[in-house]
This record gives structure tokens, sequence and C-alpha cells, in this order.
């Protein structure tokens, strides 16, 4: 695959169900909401690549973990761009009961949390951050009725943020990290 075509030097760029020498404005939603997942995705990864070999959250592999997200965010592009896939009903149970096992070992948040406790706990916080954004144009697309994208892929975009903020507090609670509310000064 080239590095680059020139085809899209005018604004425009094809979809996966484009019609046959049919291009679509960059300017789309579409493209502004591919465009944040690809932003989260590399997020994401950066995260993973912070993680140790040996940390695990409730016995995975924090990287197969943080690897499984970056998987489904392609689906979630792919749907977004046209193809006939979306995130499985499964996927989003998973996250759901993954989420719950992890709060249960922390203790009960009832404040906000100031970012930055650890260098692997700031980059999960940034990407929850662009996770709300994405999310945000996942469901602005769909209720433009522009792009359809299933109930289970938008599911999904909604649930993930709560993952990297119970992630990110987890993280701290492994590294023996107090976690500090903000002061409202």
């Amino acid at each position: 695959m080239a590095f680059f075509t020139g085809k899209g030097d005018g604004g425009t760029s094809k979809l996966f169900d484009s019609p046959p020498g049919a291009r679509v404005s960059k300017t789309s939603p579409i493209f502004e909401c591919l465009g944040m997942l690809d932003e989260l995705n590399t997020l994401v990864g950066w995260c993973k690549a912070e993680c140790g070999e040996g940390t695990e959250v409730q016995g995975r592999r924090m990287k197969l973990v943080l690897h499984d997200v970056q998987d489904h965010l392609f689906t979630l592009q792919a749907e977004v761009a046209g193809a006939e896939k979306s995130i499985p009903l499964s996927s989003v149970e998973a996250m759901g009961m993954l989420i719950h096992r992890i709060e249960a070992e922390m203790p009960p948040v009832k404040t906000f949390l100031v970012p930055g406790a650890t260098e692997l706990s700031a980059r999960l916080d940034i990407a929850r951050a662009v996770s709300r954004r994405a999310e945000r144009r996942v469901a602005t697309l769909h209720e433009s009725g522009e792009r359809a994208i299933s109930d289970s892929s938008r599911a999904y975009a909604n649930r993930l943020s709560s993952l990297l903020y119970a992630l990110t507090r987890f993280v701290n609670h492994r590294a023996h990290v107090s976690e500090q509310p903000p002061s409202y000064q």
C-alpha cells in the first residue's frame, strides 16, 4: 500500500460504501469522526507503550486489554467509514464486567480527582478525555442521519471512557499513589 496516492489532494476521499467513482468531501462529519477515533486509538497505543510487561488487571496483561480496545476502535472506524461491521454486544458486556471488577478493588470515589499521579495514569486520563470527545462525534454523526452507527458500537463508545477511568484509578492504586481531589481554590 502506498503512503499516498494524491487522490485526496482536492479535498475528497472514498468510503467503504462509496459508489464506484464517487468521492466524499473531507469536510463531512464522517471524516471528523474518523479523525477523532484515530486520535483516540493512537493515544491508547501511547498508554499501551507505557505499560510494563508485568502490569496485570484482573488476571490479564494490561497491554492486551488496551490492544483489544484498539482492535475495537478499528472496528468502529470501519463502521463509521461504511463497512458492514460493528462492535459485538458481547464486547460491550465484557467491558462492563471488567469495569465493575476493577471498581470493586478501589476505594469509592465521591469527588473528581486531579489527573497526573503517575505517567501511565496521566496518559490514561488524556485517552479518557479524548474518548469522551470521540463518543460525542459518534453520537453526532449517528443523530445527523449521515451514518447509522449500531447500538452496540455506540454503547462501546460510551463505556470506553469509563474503562479508561477505571484503569487510571487501578494504576494509581497499584502504585500506592494517593489520589487527590481538587481544592477548588
